[in-house]
């Protein structure tokens, strides 16, 4: 792998508005032949995509359909070019003054093996609550935009829902997943998102068994679905097939796809970690048999060059990587350094961490630490994203560094990753308030 830390700075006038615009559209589950838009519109809407292969050239139109102010439409577009770079734009009607038109988007649809590509990584967006920077988040997202990847991942502990966990209300929990939508929609027009569930999503066995269909993980799993595209098992996603009660179905929770050279798997660390539990420890924590098994077979069964797995965090919960890797489940060793897998997950066959050795891995990310660092063990790089709106640009490295064993480094902003025929380069965008450039610098 190629490592290379870099920097881009904004200016003010790089910041994205987050006013209310029509129509405010999340990009999401991209595959070979077809691509979902979530549009939402702030007043009652009938509108229709029209998209071609070529700038300004819409040779294709979708059907009319209608928006109810406040809540998105999830239209699909379907019978699209593999391997092909679109272009659409949206014609929308209010009722007022007839059709009006967005600016030109962009997407591309699966790329073939062989191809060079990016796609961009945050975590720990945690804009509802004081880490959180919103206008520093602004310009991250604008960096993002400017590397024009294919698609982006946020690791989780984006919505916040879990602070007040049993006195929370569904009203509540929905004005945290609409707040961030203008956000994301700033830069989702263009580039599809993919979704991994943090600790603070507050999506975990623990709260799905309290107050059974009116509780924090039932509602925060139906507004997340509501909002936001994340893919489901078909032909082309495999993911979990449970369907759960209560109006959610599968729950989009965790799941896999291929593009161009790389596999990509994104796991869900908290839905079956521990009944007993909101922080489950050693071995009471868990994938879950059901997605480990899933886990196993989707990297024994790929021919990928490359193998990216995707996760908030090691065991969901602690500090750092593979000073956690080692252990209980996802190593197998006990706290005294024996290897105890087979006696605490009898015919399971192997940790998680030798998944990921005897199957050619190559990075896991994980957020959750809210800093840099970069780790190998065996072979397979552990690598911690960076908070992408720390005003401070220390909240991370001052709580967390010492949980790490090389490699971290402060600041704010996303990681970029380029996968080429002859590579794997991972990219560290540092992310600057304009009062605060003086004191950016290249990361070394």
């Amino acid at each position: 792998m190629k490592f290379r830390f870099s920097i881009l700075l904004l200016a003010f006038t790089a910041i994205i508005s987050v006013k209310a615009q029509l129509p405010n559209i999340v990009l999401g589950r991209p595959t070979d032949t077809s691509i979902t838009a979530s549009v939402l519109f702030d007043k009652s809407t009938e509108w229709y995509v029209e998209y071609g292969s070529s700038p300004g050239v819409y040779g294709s139109t979708s059907k009319t359909v209608k928006a109810e102010s406040g809540i998105p439409f999830e239209l699909d577009i379907t019978g699209l070019q593999p391997n092909s770079r679109y272009y659409y734009r949206i014609q929308y009607n209010t009722g007022n003054a007839g059709y009006s038109q967005t600016p030109e988007y962009t997407f591309h649809t699966q790329r073939v093996k062989g191809s060079t590509f990016k796609f961009t990584i945050e975590a720990d967006e945690h804009l509802y609550d004081k880490k959180g920077v919103r206008s520093l988040y602004q310009i991250c997202l604008a960096n993002q935009a400017a590397e024009k990847p294919d698609f982006m991942l946020s690791l989780g502990d984006t919505f916040g829902d879990d602070h007040n966990p049993f006195d929370i209300t569904s009203k509540e929990l929905q004005d945290l997943h609409l707040d961030y939508r203008p956000f994301l929609g700033s830069i989702t027009h263009s580039i599809p998102f993919y979704f991994c569930l943090g600790n603070h999503e507050g999506e975990m066995d623990y709260y799905l068994l309290k107050n059974p269909g009116a509780n924090l993980a039932v509602w925060g799993t139906l507004w997340r679905k509501f909002y936001y595209p994340n893919p489901y098992p078909n032909s082309f996603y495999s993911g979990n097939t449970n369907e759960e009660a209560y109006g959610i179905g599968t729950p989009e929770n965790y799941y896999s796809w291929t593009w161009g050279d790389a596999l990509f798997v994104v796991l869900d660390v908290y839905r079956d970690q521990c009944d007993t539990s909101a922080k489950p420890q050693n071995w009471n924590w868990t994938l879950g048999y059901p997605q480990y098994s899933w886990l196993k077979k989707t990297l024994e069964e790929s021919t990928s060059k490359y193998k990216f797995v995707f996760a908030h965090h090691v065991r969901g919960q602690g500090r750092g990587a593979i000073t956690n890797a080692k252990y209980f489940e996802w190593g197998g060793m006990d706290s005294k350094g024996g290897n105890q897998f087979d006696k605490y997950r009898p015919n399971w066959g192997k940790p998680i961490h030798q998944l990921f050795v005897d199957n050619g891995v190559n990075i896991f990310f994980q957020g959750h630490d809210h800093l840099f660092a970069h780790e190998v063990l065996d072979g397979v790089t552990y690598q911690e994203c960076p908070m992408p709106s720390d005003s401070t640009y220390e909240i991370g490295k001052l709580a967390n560094a010492d949980a790490y064993t090389s490699d971290t480094l402060a600041g704010s902003g996303h990681l970029t990753v380029t996968v080429s025929p002859q590579g794997v380069k991972v990219d560290y965008v540092t992310a600057y308030l304009p009062a605060d450039t003086a004191i950016a610098g290249p990361h070394n």
